[in-house]
């Protein structure tokens, strides 16, 4: 416990961004589903027609899964604040579209049969009477929809949009159970405020004649939470606005493991100290294809890949083992089809491995990938679930080599660390360079028949971006060849084992390299 409150002291200033940046995006998003559930539950309640396809369709909605719902939205509103909040959104309605229809269309008929006999035309009748009767269901709808959000804006850090989800995300990464709480107590505080708030309202809209015995309608009490929540809304939108920088900025994006924060930081922190630009880190966005779908749009302007990857999985191109010639044609091509450059490679190659217990490894004598045909449905493999579905993953790595697992379950991040030291798998995917390897001391098996191609790690960049600010190719040169296997091993490993934050890690290298003061 002890550590855990060591490290949230450490952190305060960054929990208490991405808490800012999280309510933010939670009230923002709670505030347009009520400006469009309400509406429409009206909607539908006048409009017999629309009730089935309205309904259906936000039903629909909510049984997508959340990350599938949000990776159907990034190539259409790419990454950032939009896809994430409009994904809240979406999953928000059902609650509050489901309650205003079934509190307006269940008004006792007296009540209704008086008001017409009062001369009172349906639209009177509506604001003077359905509306406030319906109110205590309709804010009970979005009450929970309210406290629902805050739970399901955590997936805005993985299109790096920020909120909590940055640590949560981050700590399962890195098997940082600090950081993984950091990320989530806060956000069940706020769940619990939010809920707290909207049932003062709740109770505040609720006519006299429907409250409780002992409760009182106070609209004092109203007029307080109402005065607090403006506040707040106003009080993070200004945060978040002039923590933007203005003028010339270079916005960096990263992948959503160690190395890849590590690297994007060196970067960042390059241009940050030998150029006037500005820098805006889009950091921990999801795998491959949601960080190219975004450099594609120029919603980032940099990060950094690998030349196995994107020789076969952006490009789709035959397989070619030799490094210089795989950088070279990853450079052509992608300066051909997406106007996309790559600087000179770092000088590390983190290619992908299989891995197992040093235990297991001398149990069955398995020291190769060709080892464990003869063991062909003994074991289970747990990959990350990217290398399930790439050219150079799985299903290929097992023709290749004849390999028939007794079960295959996909998992990310450091999950599959656990899974093989709990014993519920043997074998996993790993890269070479993960500083969990070291830390877990695993054994990885030799790639005997050389499946995998190089994978060289080099900055790619818009050419727009380099020929508008072509100082970033001198400055980034300081990085050329500088990094080794060793050295990546090292970095990832202080941020996998001993907790240091990849900001930290990256700055540190390049002090000691004398690359910055």
């Amino acid at each position: 416990m002890s550590n855990f409150f060591s490290f949230i002291l450490e952190r305060k200033e960054q929990i208490l961004s991405l808490l800012v940046e999280h309510t933010f995006l939670t009230m923002l998003a709670i505030a347009l589903a009520i400006l469009i559930g309400i509406p429409l539950g009206i909607l539908i309640t006048n409009i017999k027609p629309l009730r089935k396809p309205i309904l259906g369709l936000i039903n629909t909605l909510q049984a997508v899964p959340s990350m599938a719902l949000l990776g159907l939205l990034i190539p259409l509103l790419g990454i950032g604040t939009v896809p994430a909040i409009t994904t809240v959104v979406l999953y928000s309605l059902l609650p509050i579209v489901k309650n205003t229809f079934t509190a307006l269309t269940n008004i006792d008929e007296n009540m209704l049969e008086a008001a017409r006999g009062m001369g009172l035309t349906k639209r009177q009748t509506l604001i003077k009477i359905k509306i406030p009767v319906s109110l205590p269901l309709i804010m009970s709808g979005v009450r929970i929809s309210a406290v629902t959000s805050v739970g399901l804006m955590t997936l805005a850090a993985f299109i790096g949009a920020g909120g909590l989800g940055y640590l949560v995300f981050t700590g399962v990464q890195t098997v940082n159970n600090n950081m993984i709480l950091a990320g989530a107590i806060p956000a069940c505080i706020l769940a619990l405020i939010i809920d707290f708030i909207f049932g003062k309202i709740e109770v505040a809209v609720t006519p006299v004649g429907l409250l409780s015995n002992g409760k009182k309608n106070n609209n004092k009490i109203l007029k307080v939470i109402g005065v607090i929540l403006a506040i707040l809304l106003v009080f993070t939108g200004i945060s978040n606005i002039f923590k933007e920088k203005k003028g010339d900025t270079i916005v960096v994006g990263s992948k959503n493991y160690s190395e890849q924060l590590i690297l994007a930081n060196m970067v960042a922190d390059l241009i940050e100290e030998k150029t006037d630009l500005n820098v805006e880190r889009k950091l921990n966005l999801g795998g491959s294809s949601v960080v190219s779908s975004a450099i594609q749009k120029g919603e980032i302007d940099m990060y950094v890949d690998y030349t196995g990857s994107l020789l076969l999985n952006i490009l789709g191109e035959p397989l070619i083992r030799d490094k210089d010639e795989i950088y070279n044609r990853s450079k052509e091509l992608m300066e051909e089809r997406y106007s996309l450059t790559l600087l000179n490679p770092l000088g590390f190659n983190n290619t992908y491995t299989i891995a197992t217990t040093k235990e297991i490894a001398e149990k069955y004598n398995v020291k190769k990938v060709s080892d464990l045909a003869k063991y062909n449905e003994e074991f289970v493999i747990s990959p990350t679930m990217e290398f399930v579905n790439r050219d150079d993953g799985l299903n290929e790595l097992s023709k290749l080599y004849g390999l028939k697992f007794k079960s295959i379950k996909a998992m990310d991040g450091s999950l599959r660390y656990s899974a093989l030291k709990s014993g519920d798998c043997q074998f996993i995917d790993a890269f070479s360079t993960e500083g969990l390897l070291k830390a877990f001391d695993l054994q990885v098996l030799e790639d005997d028949k050389e499946f995998f191609p190089p994978y060289n790690a080099v900055p790619v960049i818009r050419m727009d971006t380099l020929e508008k600010y072509p100082e970033l190719k001198e400055v980034l040169a300081v990085l050329d060849g500088k990094i080794d296997e060793e050295a990546m091993i090292d970095l990832n490993y202080k941020v996998d084992k001993l907790s240091k934050s990849p900001e930290e890690v990256a700055r540190e290298f390049l002090v000691s390299e004398g690359l910055i003061e």
